[in-house]
């Protein structure tokens, strides 16, 4: 009788389509966290985070059922310019000391091309927490020299800093700020199947 049963579940189990779950890491040394803000209304100012980890989770070949949740380090922002990242890393900003994490969690995942996605999640930044969107394009599946399977993704989002607590800023005499309150963060991630 035993027997019967465990034939029954693994036959249910099989009928039902049950794929197996593969997880994705980030593979750091070809993979980037970007940022730019508008200084002075008049030009762009680039900066990216050189610390962070990504996990993907996938039971599907094209991604549609993906879950994706990352965490950036945010003492390890770097703008070129060790005077303003001094600044970013301090309360008016990043607050490195008591937030020294950006956690990233998916929620959602939609296909909307034939290698476009929109991927919804929670953005916390400095124990705020708040949902954002990413226009996610995948570039494509290989295999490297060395028989590990790659996946590459270019995501996209524009945040309103003041949101998530991030507000210092001032006034410039023609109007405007000197830093936009608008972020665009483009994430160019490659994930090594594990």
């Amino acid at each position: 009788m035993r027997h019967l049963l465990s034939l029954a579940l693994v036959l249910l189990l099989a009928a039902g389509g049950v794929s197996a779950q593969t997880t994705w890491k980030t593979d750091k040394a070809h993979s980037n966290v970007k940022f730019a803000v508008t200084h002075l209304v008049i030009s762009e100012v680039e900066g990216r985070f050189t610390d962070f980890d990504a996990t993907m989770v996938s039971t599907k070949d094209d991604f549609s059922d993906m879950q994706v949740e990352a965490t950036i380090k945010t003492s390890s922002i770097d703008t070129d310019n060790e005077r303003r990242d001094t600044h970013l890393k301090g309360d008016d900003f990043f607050n490195v000391e008591q937030f020294p994490e950006i956690k990233f969690k998916s929620t959602k995942v939609e296909k909307t091309g034939e290698d476009t996605y929109t991927i919804s999640g929670d953005l916390t930044i400095r124990d705020i927490t708040k949902p954002v969107v990413l226009d996610t394009k995948f570039g494509g599946m290989v295999k490297d020299g060395r028989g590990n399977t790659k996946a590459g993704f270019r995501a996209k989002t524009t945040i309103d800093r003041f949101e998530w607590g991030v507000k210092w800023n001032a006034a410039i005499e023609t109007g405007g700020l000197v830093v936009s309150k608008d972020v665009d963060i483009t994430l160019l991630f490659q994930f090594a199947k594990q």
